[in-house]
């Protein structure tokens, strides 16, 4: 499986490739539709095509959690590797079609998309519901993803974004399941929080792709916290100092996920 980082600035991105390089692992650098859009699409791109140039290890940049078609395209445009288009606040119907259409948008220029109609709960970067929405059978996913020709699915798994408050009741068959059925990568999104067995029953089951966002997020904001603590109570304000922790902070949590 192929570990997806969500990052923020320049300071993650960097951190995080880092972490793949000294794992010698492949990564998939993941920007939310917030982070795009702070940063800027054209900038994003620029910023990953440099750090990823340095680097000697795989590196795909991805839209992650995308329900805006405009902004898929504009990715698409930018030639990313892929995109998550987001149609899960969507009924079937109006998901097939605005899915079709990103997807053919997609292909004519290399880019692959990942599909997602059913409800991941949590909310992240503003984008999704702590409510049960919609759910299929596999049967049902397996036609769309037929329907529409999306290279990769994130289903539901029984995994929730965000922090887990309890132990989930995961669904390590049914991504084995739509493996079988669909012949394509099956995303695990809600990886935060996981222990290691239950990670390898989802790669066992055929998982190829992982989210991570929540553990970066905190690693990064954890640092900044105590290094403006320090900075307080030493009255030493130095922002490459706090740069640095972060990083450092950044590249462990990232390094021990994969």
């Amino acid at each position: 499986a192929i570990p997806a980082v969500n990052i923020f600035d320049d300071l993650s991105l960097r951190a995080a490739i880092k972490a793949a390089e000294r794992e010698s692992s492949p990564i998939i650098i993941q920007a939310s539709v917030k982070t795009a859009r702070s940063i800027g699409v054209r900038m994003l791109t620029c910023m990953v095509q440099e750090a990823a140039s340095r680097t000697t290890v795989p590196v795909a940049l991805h839209l992650d959690h995308c329900p805006d078609q405009q902004m898929a395209h504009e990715v698409i445009a930018a030639r990313w590797s892929s995109v998550l288009f987001d149609a899960s606040d969507r009924d079937l119907a109006t998901a097939l079609k605005e899915t079709r259409e990103v997807v053919n948008s997609a292909h004519a220029v290399g880019v692959e998309v990942e599909a997602e109609i059913e409800s991941i709960v949590g909310v992240e970067d503003g984008v999704g519901s702590d409510v049960a929405g919609h759910a299929y059978t596999t049967r049902q996913l397996a036609d769309f993803v037929e329907q529409t020709n999306a290279g990769l699915l994130a289903p539901h798994v029984g995994t929730a974004h965000g922090v887990y408050k309890g132990r989930p009741n995961l669904l390590p068959e049914r991504v084995a399941e739509l493996v079988t059925m669909t012949n394509r990568p099956i995303v695990l999104h809600g990886g935060t929080g996981l222990t290691a067995a239950e990670f390898r029953s989802f790669i066992v089951a055929g998982v190829s792709k992982i989210n991570i966002s929540t553990a970066v997020k905190e690693a990064y904001m954890r640092a900044a916290a105590n290094h403006l603590s320090h900075a307080e109570k030493t009255q030493h304000w130095d922002p490459p100092s706090m740069f640095r922790d972060v990083s450092v902070a950044v590249e462990a949590a990232v390094a021990e996920y994969i």
